[in-house]
């Protein structure tokens, strides 16, 4: 009796958890009407999910070391082939190994982006209404272009801008530059023109929310211009001006857009609260008038 008893238990566990996992599925509850630890699981499985994800590109990261890192110290090279002293150090024993695992994390979570993207889109989209879902998915059809191709322009510029940086080293001096230090700035210099190519999407975002003007943004241009040039002085400095233009052109053409994208959604709505608002009064205006029959009608049956 017990033997059949605890041979039944394992198949009726895993029934039990397939029914859980069915009701609690997103498939199958598309409102996401879960509790408080349903909604925990859900989180917990979609985080363990991305950090696999993550290691494994970590893992493509370590094999992809070597490549990444000669393409990044490309431009120095070419500075000590130029009879100039430029060279990539590392200021610890283990300092080679840090660089090492830092580089192989943040290309594992370049390479496993579409899976803890998609994990994260999973889990929040069900509980967006249906506009709410399109304005999102239109919002990442712009966003990820242009934060890549923010991304590549600042990779084209790398080399115009150390060459630039270096260039105030004084004669007879060296560049002994500290690899960590380097890695960062190549990052940071990724990441703020990729951001800064995502800014005028959040900007036509807030504008169809109706948080943000059309008007309110074009006021801003010329601190706008100003900041622009300074970000993209900052990353190419040096006497040329062609390689500025060459970053800050870009950012300028995609804010202005975004102000002329702004400022048609304006008059757009605007429009459509004009329309609105005339076909209430007409319906007032119509009630009135009913309402009037109906009171002169009373008035000739009185007398």
């Amino acid at each position: 009796m017990s033997t059949t008893d605890s041979g039944k238990a394992p198949g009726s566990t895993r029934q039990q958890r397939r029914e859980r996992r069915k009701s609690t599925s997103r498939r199958h509850n598309p409102q996401a009407q879960m509790a408080l630890k349903e909604h925990l699981r859900e989180l917990r499985n979609r985080l363990i999910k991305s950090a696999v994800a993550t290691v494994l590109g970590a893992v493509l990261g370590f094999m992809a070391y070597e490549p990444f890192m000669q393409y990044i110290t490309e431009p120095l090279q070419r500075l000590a082939e130029s009879g100039r002293t430029a060279t990539i150090n590392y200021s610890s024993v283990g300092g080679s190994f840090n660089i090492m695992v830092e580089v192989a994390v943040v290309l594992g979570l370049i390479f496993a982006s579409p899976v803890w993207l998609y994990q994260l889109w999973a889990f929040i989209t069900p509980a967006l209404h249906k506009n709410e879902r399109r304005y999102a998915m239109a919002f990442l059809a712009a966003a990820i272009p242009l934060f890549l191709g923010g991304c590549a322009l600042a990779v084209t510029a790398l080399p115009a801008a150390v060459y630039a940086l270096t260039a105030f080293t004084p004669e007879g001096g060296a560049n002994f530059v500290e690899a960590g230090i380097y890695l960062r700035f190549f990052l940071q210099l990724i990441l703020t023109f990729g951001i800064s190519c995502v800014v005028p999407v959040l900007l036509v975002g807030l504008n169809v929310l109706g948080l943000l003007s059309g008007r309110t943004v074009l006021k801003a241009w010329r601190i706008v211009v100003v900041v622009v040039l300074v970000i993209a002085a900052m990353a190419a400095p040096g006497p040329d001006p062609v390689t500025m233009l060459y970053l800050a052109i870009p950012l300028l053409v995609l804010f202005f857009v975004a102000v002329g994208l702004c400022l048609y959604l304006d008059r757009r709505r605007a429009k459509k609260q004009a329309r609105q608002a005339a076909a209430t009064g007409a319906n007032a205006d119509r009630g009135t008038s009913a309402e009037a029959l109906r009171s002169m009608g009373s008035t000739a049956h009185g007398d």
